[in-house]
């Protein structure tokens, strides 16, 4: 009989959790619309100068370049702004990209269908880490000094309900 080997599983900071989440969305972002360059129509459309009903010309691409530029900085910001902020635009940000993404899904073919969802539920996954992020107790705020108006405590928290 073998002795059973328990791992220690370290509690890890919802701003990691939450900037891996942005980062591995935009993986399968770019992917999915990487893979769509294979596809004979879009390659079409892109000659014709056309994506769906948009004209591809400076606009269309400065919309798209801002459209990709937000969850590419969400990785960032959400390590370095105040908890406060990051909590409010991850919930804010991630709920508005899934009604985007699932209206761009519709009338797609499979590959891009399956994208969508997971890109969905990793953003789910983000506003879930975002909405339940972790309140340090009184008693904690007030050993480490800090204010409770979203500036940072560095010690990790104890999670009311524990």
């Amino acid at each position: 009989m073998s002795a059973r080997t328990n791992y220690q599983d370290y509690w890890i900071n919802p701003r990691v959790k939450i900037a891996a989440l942005w980062a591995s969305m935009l993986f399968v972002f770019v992917y999915v619309d990487l893979f769509s360059l294979y596809r004979a129509d879009i390659r079409a459309d892109i000659t014709a100068g056309k994506i769906s009903a948009f004209t591809i010309g400076q606009g269309f691409l400065f919309g798209v370049t801002a459209y990709v530029v937000v969850p590419s900085l969400m990785v960032f910001l959400s390590l370095v702004l105040p908890a406060r902020v990051t909590r409010t635009s991850n919930l804010i940000l991630a709920v508005l990209y899934v009604v985007t993404i699932a209206g761009g899904a519709i009338g797609e073919w499979n590959y891009y269908i399956l994208g969508s969802i997971i890109e969905a539920a990793l953003l789910a996954s983000v506003a879930y880490f975002a909405w339940t992020w972790p309140q340090v107790t009184d008693a904690v705020t007030a050993l480490s000094g800090q204010s409770q108006a979203g500036t940072r405590v560095d010690s990790v928290p104890k999670v009311l309900g524990e």
